[in-house]
């Protein structure tokens, strides 16, 4: 028996799939605890968290930085949504709807979820989201589109209006 972990290409299973959005989602989400976020402002931080270094003073990105990279924040919307409900079915994410439009927050299983999580990846995960937090927290949601907006095409792309209109339909 061959487990897929130990193939060549075990990166499909793993990498840029719902369960490692989930995992990204519910780390910022303890690091923003008690607030909740919509699924553009989990987008946005999701991008951030991932690419920290895109940002002025921001730390070291976690990933290389691609040609293409702007771009992710408009193919990986459904990733993120998916993994969002994945670590809702283990009480690990909740949502809430209420009259801003559905919210997302950490359950009651996220602390203790992260906490059996001991990589370098995963405490460089969490370090870049306190980072996020911190620094975009206080932005309103008109305020970090702004920011993505004009800084979109400085980080390997060229721009798109589709992600940010997408916040208001």
């Amino acid at each position: 028996m061959s487990l897929p972990h130990f193939s060549a290409d075990a990166w499909k299973y793993v990498f840029n799939t719902p369960l490692e959005s989930g995992l990204r989602c519910t780390i910022l989400l303890v690091a923003g605890y008690p607030v909740r976020c919509d699924l553009q402002r989990l987008a946005q931080y999701e991008y951030l968290l991932v690419h920290s270094g895109d940002v002025d003073n921001g730390p070291t990105s976690l990933h290389p930085a691609g040609p293409h990279r702007a771009g992710e924040l408009l193919v990986r919307r459904g990733v993120i949504e998916r993994g969002l409900h994945f670590m809702m079915t283990r009480s690990v994410i909740c949502r809430q709807l209420d009259d801003n439009g559905i919210r997302f927050f950490a359950g009651e299983w996220a602390i203790p979820f992260l906490d059996n999580l001991q990589s370098e990846y995963t405490t460089a995960m969490r370090e870049r989201a306190a980072w996020v937090v911190t620094t975009f927290a206080s932005l309103s949601d008109d305020q970090l589109n702004q920011f993505m907006r004009s800084n979109w095409s400085n980080w390997g792309s060229e721009f798109s209006d589709d992600f940010f209109l997408a916040a208001h339909l």
